[in-house]
């Protein structure tokens, strides 16, 4: 027998002693995130409002507004301030056809958005988001609030549809009985919806924005399965909140170690 091979053995006796002999905790740990965006400078937050499209079977910008109040007079030190929500679509069409008030003419490459009834993709939203750039605006919104931090940005919600193979786990006994599970491989036809939100934090005090971030969030169903827009759009803003948040606040991650006794 081989000094390493003894070795070996050796060390196998010892954890199955020390196994014996071990006690294991398993404890709950929390682990802070900083947030993205120094907050410190201010003691009010206004979700103001949204430029928003996709189906008319949600009102995107309204119910954004409310969720995020929500969110943030829960989960965040800022005082939320409660205005009615800015029809940011309509003041954007106002702002265009006034260019001297907003800093210069429109982008010729780009359709005036008082040309557009309905925005129905990502192309359409972008001819709306010089408002966001408007310092002007911003500043004399901040002025009537008390120069809070301002979240504004846009939000896009549309149907969706997808067809292809999809692999599921089925259930299948063999002649004795004995249950296992395969994969297989089926052609289903899904539908369900995209949010694509953007979400922009403006300095009430200057006008200027200090940061923005954007995020994709889909869901599908099966062809039969009839699941109100609503409920989809809640179940997507769910998903995404934390990542919201975290830019605001400081967030903790809950999760679990082992100690050894």
């Amino acid at each position: 027998m081989t000094a390493q091979r003894v070795a070996t053995i050796v060390s196998g006796v010892l954890l199955v002693a020390l196994a014996g002999c071990t006690s294991f905790y398993e404890i709950a740990v929390e682990t802070p995130i900083q947030p993205k965006l120094d907050v410190s400078g201010f003691q009010r937050v206004l979700v103001a409002g949204f430029i928003a499209g996709g189906t008319e079977d949600v009102d995107t910008n309204l119910e954004t507004v409310r969720l995020l109040r929500s969110q943030l007079q829960s989960k965040s030190s800022l005082k939320v301030i409660d205005a009615d929500v800015l029809p940011l679509m309509e003041i954007a069409i106002e702002q265009s056809k006034t260019p001297t008030e907003t800093g210069g003419a429109a982008d010729g490459q780009q359709e005036a958005p008082q040309q557009i009834t309905k925005i129905k993709d990502e192309k359409d939203l972008q001819n709306f988001e010089r408002i966001f750039a408007n310092v002007n605006f911003w500043k004399r919104i901040g002025e009537e609030y008390q120069n809070p931090l301002i979240v504004t940005g846009t939000v896009l919600f549309t149907p969706h549809q997808r067809s292809g193979f999809v692999t599921r786990e089925q259930e299948v006994w063999d002649t004795f009985g004995r249950r296992r599970t395969v994969p297989t491989r089926t052609y289903t036809e899904r539908k369900g919806f995209i949010l694509r939100p953007k979400f922009i934090f403006i300095d009430g005090r200057t006008g200027t924005t200090m940061y923005s971030e954007s995020f994709r969030e889909e869901i599908l169903y099966s062809a039969q399965q009839n699941t109100p827009a609503l409920s989809s759009y809640f179940e997507l803003m769910d998903r995404l909140l934390p990542s919201f948040l975290s830019t605001l606040s400081t967030q903790k991650i809950r999760g679990t170690r082992v100690l050894l006794k």
